[in-house]
């Protein structure tokens, strides 16, 4: 199934402790190209979500955002200096006296003094938070991938046509061919007239126009290969495997051969044919650069 490598996915899932949010947005590239955007404390798992990210997509560029949050308190931990809060509290009602106003000291007092009370986060459990990741990994990819096969298969249907069309034309050229063959041996041989009225007769120079008008005339060579790449261009949109590469590769070979058609061509009516032809391999090609 064609995909396109635009797409767009996002999850929240809670749970072990954790709120997991992520987003992904995918765009053209030449390979996968994964960004990953997490809290610092938790790099360590990027290679396990790049390796995760493979097993969804082969090319394209991903920008990925994860946010995690702690949501269950028994993963916090609140540790209080009991010796500090004393030492305060002595110091508090000793400055009291001295100053002579009340020695009233209330817990909360003591409470917002500086390092009484400190809040702890306790050891990770990296293989709870990985579930939690990972799931959210999966659904924001499975949602991703839906876009990118439904915009897949629109390109695909638009190349589809664009590539009947262009067959449609190189049918054409191969109908014309004969005619325009027909009319380069008519120059041919008003061309040998011109030499034998001027009583110059080579047989060599006549055997050597006649191959050269015969190779200008002659394109069913590329006729036969534009047929072919026609006909492999339409079994790669109907593959499932990933087609971006081949699909180039088979375009640039298409070029090829209608620029040959079109140098060879000492005809306006094909020229112009070779022109729309080339017009609908540059739109093809747009379209393919954003297929996986």
């Amino acid at each position: 199934m064609i995909k396109s490598m635009t797409g767009f996915g996002h999850s929240q899932v809670s749970k072990e402790g954790y709120k997991v949010s992520l987003e992904i947005k995918s765009v053209n590239h030449r390979f996968l190209d994964p960004h990953i955007r997490i809290p610092r404390r938790y790099t360590l798992l990027e290679d396990r979500i790049r390796e995760e990210l493979k097993k969804f997509v082969n090319r394209g560029r991903l920008e990925v955002n994860i946010n995690i949050e702690k949501i269950d308190e028994s993963l916090r931990d609140i540790k209080l200096d009991k010796d500090l809060a004393i030492a305060y509290y002595y110091y508090l009602k000793e400055l009291a006296e001295k100053l002579n106003i009340s020695q009233e000291i209330r817990v909360i007092d003591i409470f917002r003094l500086p390092e009484v009370f400190s809040l702890e986060e306790k050891e990770e459990n990296w293989e709870n938070l990985w579930a939690v990741l990972n799931e959210a990994i999966t659904v924001a990819m499975e949602g991703l991938l839906l876009m990118r096969i439904n915009e897949g298969q629109n390109l695909a249907h638009d190349i589809m046509k664009r590539n009947q069309f262009i067959l449609s034309l190189v049918e054409k050229l191969e109908s014309r061919s004969p005619i325009i063959a027909e009319e380069n041996m008519e120059r041919l041989r008003k061309r040998i007239s011109e030499l034998v009225s001027q009583q110059i007769i080579d047989e060599n120079r006549i055997l050597q126009e006649a191959a050269i008008f015969a190779d200008k005339s002659s394109i069913t060579e590329e006729i036969v290969r534009l047929k072919s790449h026609t006909g492999y261009l339409s079994d790669l949109l109907k593959s499932d495997d990933p087609i971006g590469r081949k699909a180039d590769f088979l375009v640039q070979e298409m070029f090829r051969e209608i620029n040959t058609i079109a140098s060879k061509a000492n005809d306006l009516e094909m020229s112009q044919m070779a022109v729309e032809v080339k017009a609908e391999l540059e739109k093809i090609r747009e379209q393919m650069q954003n297929i996986e």
